[in-house]
């Protein structure tokens, strides 16, 4: 059935990447892996505290070097932060031992979802809604480009998703 190494979820904040890959790794049997979380604890300080105390440059160098150093192994769910694939060195290591699969959702969905959070430092301005939008706009088309696999999360639930990508995944 699963003949990919590593199952690499991309996208923006928000749309699903460690709900669902949570929930995918424990159906299938794989180890899940939070790029984001790594970063954390690799640092020593939330996500939030790296942007602040030592800006985003920082924060990306880390979360390369956390990518590096989990794409060196199989088996997995890797749910990378929404950045990563900003980075083409980042692409280049994941694709060559995974698939990578693009949760998508629109700008208004992506929104509803991250309005009142606080631990989107991306989103620490005075308009978050165009903050979304812009991003957005920005990094769709890459994420589109380096996809293997594109899922529409805007209108389904975590287990549609899932089994979306189980589907997707035994069809290749």
């Amino acid at each position: 059935m699963l003949i990919v190494k590593n199952i690499v979820l991309i996208g923006f904040m928000g749309s699903g990447k460690s709900t669902v890959g949570k929930l995918l790794a424990n159906k299938l049997g794989l180890r899940f892996v939070d790029t984001d979380r790594l970063v954390e604890k690799k640092v020593g300080k939330r996500i939030k505290e790296i942007f602040k105390n030592e800006g985003e440059e920082k924060f990306r160098a880390f979360e390369s070097e956390v990518i590096e150093e989990v794409s060196k192994y199989e088996n997995q769910v890797i749910s990378c932060g929404g950045g990563a694939v900003l980075n083409p060195d980042n692409v280049s290591i994941l694709k060559e031992n995974g698939v990578l699969i693009y949760l998508k959702a629109s700008a208004f969905i992506l929104f509803e979802r991250l309005h009142g959070t606080d631990t989107r430092p991306l989103l620490n301005v005075a308009s978050p809604r165009d903050k979304v939008n812009e991003l957005l706009a920005a990094r769709q088309s890459l994420y589109e480009k380096v996809t293997d696999i594109l899922i529409d999360t805007s209108y389904i639930d975590v287990d549609a998703v899932v089994k979306k990508i189980q589907e997707k995944i035994d069809d290749r």
